[in-house]
């Protein structure tokens, strides 16, 4: 079974910002607790997703490209707002980093995952990585669709 390690962090200043992102649109036919089905435009690709239960860092993933055109037809199916954002990618030390800069609804909010080959890798964290929020489930996109981060109250 394909699974996928991941932990994700707020990202504080710019000094993650390298070229150009790529542009992504989302969204969920899907949002149930036990499984996420998304669908996503990615510059000219496009993917369908399903995602297994979270637990900790880890949780099943099956990801699969299909036509650019099904996917846009999929979007008007999606259950709640498209998620917008740019994504970057950045190396450092040994490892790819994601760096999510929202748009739209949770603009203001920048996210940066990490894929890791087991839950207790150790990692190098670099300056710009804020607090992980890995286990707080309204940083998982298939949240932000039903509250997104520009309804959050913030200090």
């Amino acid at each position: 079974m394909p699974v996928e390690i991941e932990r994700k962090f707020l990202v504080k200043g710019d000094g993650w910002r390298q070229g150009t992102g790529i542009h992504l649109c989302q969204g969920y036919l899907n949002r149930d607790k036990e499984r996420t089905v998304r669908v996503r435009l990615a510059g000219d690709k496009a993917f369908l997703t399903i995602k297994g239960l979270t637990k900790g860092a880890k949780r099943a993933e099956y990801e699969y490209e299909i036509p650019f055109e099904h996917a846009e037809e999929m979007l008007n199916l999606c259950d709640g707002p498209i998620i917008e954002k740019n994504r970057y990618t950045v190396a450092c030390s040994a490892l790819l980093w994601e760096i999510d800069d929202f748009q739209g609804e949770n603009k203001g909010l920048v996210l940066a995952e990490v894929e890791l080959e087991r839950p207790d890798q150790v990692f190098e964290h670099p300056d710009w990585l804020g607090q992980e929020v890995t286990d707080d489930p309204r940083y998982f996109n298939s949240n932000l669709c039903a509250c997104p981060y520009r309804t959050w109250k913030h200090p």
